[in-house]
């Protein structure tokens, strides 16, 4: 069975490694380069430019806001999405009354709320958006018609077009959109503990919060880990792009009080023609991630543990 075992293995890895190389290394290399050059991302002439992008980078004003919001993203959104997913999750699975011939059960209708919960994945990002955008209209939008009739008039706030509420918006929209994907993920880890383990911390008189933390959470870690730092790299990349970029004005806006650093990469490359500050820009947006990623992975790291 050793005979030829490492020409086969070799067999099967070196296409994926090679498409892996070509199509994702490879174009990291070229932004570290062009990070270092003039180029305009239009003129197949450029020259290289040393340090002078990150000298720059340093001194920007709109980057080091970027770069906040973008930091309070990846610490606040994960945060809260996967507590709030937990929590649905617990109660869909393990969180209801007990019923004739089960000692666990989730709620009444589990399945149904597990579909409800999903739904906003099966929209596309851009259509959330709008939505949104029309929900947080001050004028015509259906958040301050409720205000409204509820006589709360002297209350509606601008709501996008405020520079202290317009981030939270943004925010909450994500937030929103990303939910469900999680509750399924967690349930589908939920369901396959046995039984047996909730059944014995019963009889022992452990509660739902002790029987959360005691059995649900370290038997579910390795899947809370992977969804933490998946939810990060969403805060940081294309979802926070697509929302920001769609809902407010700008896009970025009021006075840059929205801006991230994935839609600053995308103005400096596309509307302003500096593609080479904006690959620099992607580079200390790449750091930023495997930053977040590698801490995720060390504090998270604890005994495997198996059933």
């Amino acid at each position: 069975m050793q005979h030829g075992k490492y020409r086969f293995i070799a067999g099967f890895l070196i296409v994926p490694l090679a498409l892996y190389a070509i199509f994702v290394v490879w174009p990291f290399i070229q932004s570290i380069y062009y990070s270092f050059t003039d180029w305009t991302g239009l003129s197949p002439r450029f020259s290289v430019t040393g340090l002078d992008n990150y000298r720059r980078m340093i001194h920007d004003s709109t980057f080091w806001a970027s770069f906040r919001h973008s930091v309070v993203y990846v610490l606040v959104l994960p945060v809260v999405v996967l507590a709030i997913a937990l929590f649905l999750s617990f109660m869909l699975n393990v969180g209801g009354r007990r019923r004739r011939g089960a000692a666990v059960s989730g709620v009444q209708g589990a399945p149904f709320y597990k579909i409800v919960y999903f739904f906003p994945q099966v929209l596309s990002i851009a259509i959330v958006a709008l939505l949104f955008q029309f929900l947080y209209n001050p004028d015509s939008g259906a958040l301050n018609a409720f205000l409204g009739a509820v006589g709360l008039d002297s209350v509606q706030p601008e709501w996008l077009g405020d520079p202290g509420l317009a981030l939270w918006c943004v925010m909450a929209v994500l937030m929103w959109s990303q939910i469900g994907f999680f509750v399924v993920l967690f349930s589908a880890g939920m369901s396959s503990i046995p039984k047996d383990f909730y059944e014995a911390a019963l009889l022992d008189g452990a509660g739902r919060a002790t029987t959360f933390f005691r059995i649900t959470l370290p038997l579910l870690w390795d899947t809370v880990q992977s969804g933490w730092v998946y939810m990060g790299v969403l805060s940081l990349g294309a979802e926070a792009f697509a929302v920001t970029q769609i809902m407010t004005v700008g896009p970025g806006g009021p006075a840059d009080s929205t801006n991230v650093l994935s839609l600053y990469v995308y103005q400096k490359a596309f509307r302003d023609g500096q593609a080479g500050y904006a690959t620099s820009i992607g580079v200390a947006l790449l750091v930023i991630t495997l930053v977040f990623a590698a801490g995720v992975l060390r504090l998270g790291r604890r005994e495997r543990l198996e059933y």
